[in-house]
């Protein structure tokens, strides 16, 4: 089966892929370390969901189906399929009775996180959510330092919104200011619940 991605470059899954991508787990790319934040990020999904703790999920990316083989009447073969670019955010689900809608980024930056890492597509979405009174955040990764952090939709879209007058980035000294930043651990290995528990308690303040 192969699959296409929106680049339009194709995916098989045979042998000599197969040992590729062997080959290619010896060394680390940006790409590996985005998989790794985002299983983490799952992980930890499942820990809560076992402990009763939140029901959220990851979103599935929609596929357009483009060929088809039928070797007998009984079964279908999916010989070609394109993943089409997600249309909203990564993550969603319910907690303490209350909407999550998330999104997770990464970036090998040390010292800012680009703007040009979210999309409009998804910023649109977020603006929606909060309009419903949702809890819609981002978690931000930076992995060579290995830090993450938990930041409020209504902070990126303000700065989203202003990026074509000041800075196309969010300096790390401001996410250390507007943030709230989350200790990865064992388990959950994001506990990015605890930020999300102490944002709703600031939230109360006011």
């Amino acid at each position: 089966m192969v699959f296409r991605y929106p680049n339009g470059h194709p995916m098989s899954y045979d042998g000599t892929m197969k040992q590729k991508m062997q080959a290619k787990e010896k060394t680390t790319t940006f790409a590996n370390r985005g998989m790794r934040f985002e299983e983490a990020i799952n992980a930890s999904n499942d820990y809560y969901l076992i402990r009763g703790q939140a029901v959220i999920h990851k979103k599935p990316t929609p596929v357009q189906i483009v060929h088809v083989d039928y070797p007998r009447r009984s079964a279908a073969v999916i010989k070609e399929a394109y993943f089409k670019e997600a249309s909203t955010t990564d993550y969603n689900g319910v907690y303490q009775g209350r909407y999550l809608d998330f999104e997770a980024k990464e970036t090998k930056n040390k010292t800012s996180f680009p703007l040009k890492n979210f999309h409009e597509h998804q910023i649109i979405h977020m603006r929606n959510c909060l309009k419903q009174n949702g809890i819609c955040f981002v978690l931000l990764w930076f992995s060579t330092l290995e830090r993450c952090f938990f930041l409020d939709s209504h902070q990126l879209i303000h700065y989203w919104d202003s990026q074509h007058t000041a800075k196309k980035s969010l300096s790390l000294s401001l996410i250390e200011e507007i943030g709230i930043e989350i200790q990865p651990k064992i388990a959950p290995r994001i506990p990015y619940l605890d930020a999300v528990s102490h944002y709703l308690q600031e939230k109360e303040k006011i």
